[in-house]
């Protein structure tokens, strides 16, 4: 019988060929290579916009931390006969100067490039900002129930000296209207102290690797002179920069705020005049894009002088890394008060 003669099968139960198969191959490759590349593409974005965030959520609690010392710098310091003094904390340790708040203070060192630094200082005391006046022998004072053991004192002459430097010294003992003092030192009568309460605040804040770090100058176990004292509160925070509002009128101050540089005030009434203070700054993302995504570093209100007019400029400079044209950044800046420095108006004489 001739193979010719067999019944062909039907159509539809022949199979797939070769050909067909090949084809749905290629078919179902670039329906696979379509997918893969489109999850890429939304796994780069959604790391984009994650490490955005987390650079915004970084900036945002750094700012708040700084902020929240800054407004409340200045209490119990204020007064013309210590402010603007230097201050020995302990010994190794002087603050050049006892302000509320001092930007890019000599007490700190080792800031990144390009940043600028804080020095913030405030007390806890309950009483009289403007201290007590000693009245009689063995540091009798006029109120000496606003003191107890262990407050935190300075001792300032009846007469500030041109060269003002004090020392930080402690209450031991409050007895017959008379306080004891850790050194042993007598006031004269005339002399005021000042209660900085149970304890006080001296906080440095700087730029350090890329992160923005603290270092606390009362704590008598940390060494803020050297790096290892210093702890990071927020990472990705890549620029710090400050500035004093200081009243420049002419003739007597009127309390308001006309220019922002920063110069550091050499003198009681320049201290008197500086009353707010502007800050920025710049967070970067974690992700380091493969094209760059920033051409020009980020403004702030301080990044071009006369703004406003008489101004100095205090740009932020991000060319200390070669790859920072490559990550995304968010600056967060604001105008803080120093409220204990408003609070007492304007300061006779100047």
């Amino acid at each position: 019988m001739s193979m010719n003669n067999r019944p062909s099968l039907p159509r539809r139960m022949a199979g797939f060929g070769l050909v067909e198969i090949m084809v749905a191959m290629l078919i179902g490759m670039f329906g696979v290579l379509i997918m893969m590349q489109v999850l890429t593409v939304s796994e780069e974005q959604k790391r984009t916009t994650t490490s955005g965030n987390d650079a915004m959520n970084e900036g945002v609690l750094a700012l708040y931390a700084i902020q929240s010392d800054v407004r409340m710098s200045g209490y119990g310091i204020t007064d013309a006969k210590i402010l603007g003094c230097s201050l020995v904390l302990r010994a190794g340790v002087t603050l050049g100067s006892l302000a509320p708040v001092s930007i890019n203070s000599a007490n700190i060192t080792g800031a990144d490039a390009n940043t600028d630094t804080l020095l913030v200082f405030s007390s806890n005391s309950f009483g009289t900002p403007q201290g007590d006046v000693v009245i009689g022998a063995g540091n009798t004072v006029q109120t000496p129930s606003a003191f107890v053991a262990n407050d935190w004192v300075i001792v300032a002459p009846a007469v500030r000296p041109a060269a003002c430097a004090l020392t930080l010294d402690r209450v031991s003992n409050v007895a017959a209207g008379a306080l004891t003092l850790t050194s042993g030192a007598t006031a004269n009568v005339g002399d005021t102290i000042f209660n900085l309460g149970q304890s006080y605040r001296a906080i440095g804040y700087a730029i350090r690797n890329g992160n923005l770090t603290s270092c606390d100058y009362t704590n008598a176990g940390v060494n803020c002179a050297v790096a290892a004292g210093w702890n990071s509160i927020a990472s990705n925070i890549v620029s710090l920069r400050a500035q004093y509002g200081r009243d420049t009128s002419a003739g007597a101050m009127d309390t308001f705020v006309d220019v922002y540089d920063q110069t550091a005030p050499a003198t009681l009434c320049a201290w008197a005049r500086v009353s707010a203070v502007r800050l920025a700054l710049g967070a970067r993302s974690v992700q380091m894009e493969k094209a760059e995504v920033t051409a020009a570093a980020p403004a702030w209100d301080g990044s071009v002088a006369g703004n406003p007019p008489g101004s100095t400029a205090a740009p932020i400079v991000l060319t200390g890394d070669a790859n920072w044209k490559y990550y995304r950044y968010r600056v967060f800046h604001t105008q803080v008060p120093i409220r204990n420095m408003t609070w007492m108006g304007a300061t006779t004489g100047c």
